[in-house]
């Protein structure tokens, strides 16, 4: 079950929410460049998870997969999952861009909401993706001029687009949603135990 591949020429781009473990993030870098985790940063175990908004599989795997995450490995502090932006096309780019103005804590289950709510913002026929998503911003508190700022925030989309530049030749990255577990790349949708296998087994 893997995800449409990335085809992203490298340097040019193609209402309430539960509480959670807050996310890391480093001082030395602007906010919204810094580190987007959730779980304790001393969990035995980090996943990293690669992925982009627009991807069907990254949405199911939000959908089926992360809630009983969430429950059996994160919150009991056995796990962390840190979250690379791998934006498949404009939309997903313009998409990881507003999460990432939202504050640290707020940007996992803000993409949480849009994997809920993808076929209304990413794939309707007939709207405006960009005034869908100032829907789901707004919705989440963010005030329209940070949601301007968002969208021409032209530093932070050369940032994400060269980091997953990076990713994509480090790794071997060619498609969403890869894992990195124990230093093994793992691709695709996964169910629960699946993906707890790959964790125990390291692979």
């Amino acid at each position: 079950m893997i995800s449409r591949r990335f085809l992203l020429a490298a340097g040019v781009s193609t209402a309430g929410f539960a509480a959670l473990p807050s996310l890391a993030r480093a001082d030395t870098l602007p906010d919204t460049e810094g580190p987007r985790s959730v779980g304790s940063p001393t969990a035995k175990t980090t996943v990293d998870e690669f992925f982009s908004l627009t991807c069907t599989h990254c949405a199911h795997f939000s959908m089926t997969t992360m809630p009983q995450v969430m429950d059996k490995l994160i919150k009991p502090g056995l796990l962390r999952i840190v979250y690379h932006d791998f934006p498949l096309d404009a939309v997903a780019l313009e998409a990881a861009m507003v999460a990432r103005h939202l504050p640290p804590d707020e940007y996992f289950p803000f993409c949480s909401a849009l994997f809920a709510s993808q076929d209304r913002w990413a794939f309707a026929q007939g709207v405006n993706y960009t005034d869908e998503l100032w829907k789901m911003a707004a919705l989440a508190g963010m005030s329209r001029a940070t949601f301007d700022a968002a969208i021409k925030d032209d530093a932070l989309k050369t940032w994400i687009l060269q980091r997953q530049a990076a990713d994509a030749k480090k790794y071997n990255i060619d498609a969403t949603p890869s894992f990195l577990i124990n230093g093994h790349l793992q691709a695709g949708d996964m169910s629960y135990d699946e993906f707890a296998n790959a964790i125990r087994t390291g692979s």
